[in-house]
């Protein structure tokens, strides 16, 4: 195994606990581009990486319960694709909403917004779309409160606005996100105002 390849495994072992998705653009500072391509081959053909999508590469765990390799973890191969591409992205609203408990519907696709181009993609055998948003919805991407932002403006006005909804969301956001909801009210549509304030009002004073 070439020496590139040794310091590949090595860097991916120690990243994240071995989570980490990777792709050459992570890895070229050791060595020239068709280098680092070559050995990530390799390794993907010998078994010690998995590719898990075009151009993006994770330690292979395997998993009892499902005897065969584990899923790859979709958010931190998200954030591969947001460093080769150097752009933002961020969960769509149905997806953000799921993810935080407020509704049991599944999006048949992996839904995302970004201020890169529209387009879809496959990564571990999930199909990722990934739809262009503007300055508007992509200010709050980053910021520890832009799942919340996104499944509030899924949700709309009036749904939003059930008190079931906030107490869940007062109840179990972490106080840093409740901060930046405060600290960025600004950045919210009108009507989402006082359910932010609401939400975060525990947190007011500290604000």
């Amino acid at each position: 195994m070439t020496g590139i390849a040794d310091k590949i495994m090595q860097r991916v072992s120690l990243h994240d606990g071995g989570r980490w998705v990777c792709t050459p653009k992570d890895l070229l500072d050791l060595g020239s581009r068709d280098a680092v391509d070559q050995a990530l081959s390799r390794l993907a053909k010998a078994g010690r990486l998995r590719r898990v999508g075009h151009g993006f590469y994770t330690a292979l765990k395997i998993s009892r319960v499902l005897n065969g390799p584990a899923p790859v973890d979709l958010d931190v191969a998200i954030a591969a694709l947001a460093r080769r591409d150097g752009v933002r992205i961020m969960p769509e609203g149905l997806l953000a909403a799921n993810q935080l408990g407020l509704t049991n519907a599944v999006p048949a696709k992996a839904c995302y917004v970004t201020d890169g181009h529209s387009r879809t993609l496959k990564i571990d055998g999930r199909t990722v779309q990934l739809r262009h948003a503007g300055p508007s919805v992509m200010r709050w991407a980053g910021r520890p409160a832009a799942p919340v932002v996104q499944a509030l403006r899924w949700l709309g006005p009036r749904v939003a606005a059930d008190g079931e909804i906030v107490s869940t969301l007062s109840r179990h956001l972490p106080d840093n996100v409740k901060l930046d909801l405060l600290h960025n009210l600004r950045d919210l549509p009108g009507w989402a105002l006082p359910l932010a304030r609401s939400i975060a009002s525990d947190r007011a004073v500290a604000a």
